[in-house]
């Protein structure tokens, strides 16, 4: 019997989200509606590959001990199975995310990476691939010495079971801090890349494709001789992917839809293609349902889809 699972290793973390009008009055009070929810990448490409429909899906991560139950608890309600380390004394990774509802929810992120920074090959075990079709590693591991490790081992062993590994480059400012030739160094054994059109042009540049001059398809055939497949995330253009040097499919984004916040749009786009090729979906069908989750993730404050929250 084919193995159906999906496994995601990737951060938790805490989200503030704070929906403000218009730019921030610098010095004094600007009024935001602001909420707080679980998120991180990748929780909430696990959470969104659940609610689109993959049968069974694992996360891995690492959290603090003051938030530990209440992250276990909104991934099961979300159908993910946590398998959640919780670190003796970093806090859950936390982030601050600032929506401008005045600029198409346009989003600005203060970061504390706390505990998701400390995940390492410790808490990798080849055990976690049983029944495992698919693995799907969260970009921010590869930010930190002890994630690029567990990245490694994680790869390793994937590919000795013959099982496809996926990666979403998660941050344009920290591939730019670790470099784009780097990151590529480190995904070497990666299978299929999902990056959105910035990290796509950054990465073409490290991949000697000159910054992507041909934009998202420049970047998109560029990159698939390093990737198996490529699939870039171009907002509100779509998404395309490609292998062998050529783009082959380019899907457009859904029509006439309202941003509310745009935080978790690409994971939702990431959990929903990969949890669809778990499933034997076409790219082309893969990529349509990917669009759907983002055209749905955009109407709900948070990264996680309706029933996670």
């Amino acid at each position: 019997m084919t193995p159906r699972g999906l496994l995601v290793v990737g951060d938790v973390v805490t989200d503030v989200v704070a929906r403000h009008h218009g730019p921030l009055a610098a010095g004094t009070d600007t009024q935001a509606a602001i909420r707080t929810v679980p998120g991180g990448a990748g929780a909430n490409v696990a959470c969104w590959a659940a609610y689109r429909g993959c049968p069974d899906v694992t996360l891995l991560g690492r959290v603090g001990a003051e938030s530990a139950r209440w992250h276990e608890e909104a991934l099961v309600r979300a159908g993910v199975r946590p398998r959640l380390v919780v670190d003796p004394d970093a806090p859950t990774g936390s982030v601050v995310c600032l929506v401008d509802s005045a600029d198409g929810g346009e989003r600005t992120f203060l970061t504390d990476s706390g505990a998701c920074l400390r995940i390492g090959p410790e808490n990798w075990s080849a055990g976690l691939l049983d029944g495992v079709g698919w693995l799907h590693l969260s970009g921010y591991l590869f930010f930190s010495a002890t994630g690029r490790e567990l990245v490694a081992a994680a790869v390793r062993d994937a590919r000795a079971r013959g099982v496809p590994v996926s990666v979403d480059p998660a941050s344009a400012g920290f591939l730019r801090e670790l470099g784009a030739e780097r990151f590529l160094e480190l995904a070497e054994g990666v299978d299929v890349l999902l990056p959105s059109r910035d990290e796509a042009v950054l990465l073409a540049g490290g991949a000697g494709g000159g910054g992507g001059g041909g934009g998202v398809d420049g970047a998109a055939a560029e990159l698939s001789g390093r990737f198996s497949v490529v699939v870039v995330k171009a907002g509100a253009e779509g998404a395309c992917v490609a292998w062998g040097g050529v783009v082959r499919e380019w899907v457009k984004a859904a029509a006439g839809v309202v941003v509310r916040d745009a935080t978790g749009a690409g994971d939702a786009f990431v959990g929903a293609v990969v949890g669809a090729r778990v499933r034997g979906t076409s790219w082309r069908g893969a990529l349509e349902d990917g669009c759907g989750a983002g055209a749905v993730a955009v109407g709900v404050v948070g990264g996680r889809p309706p029933s996670g929250s």
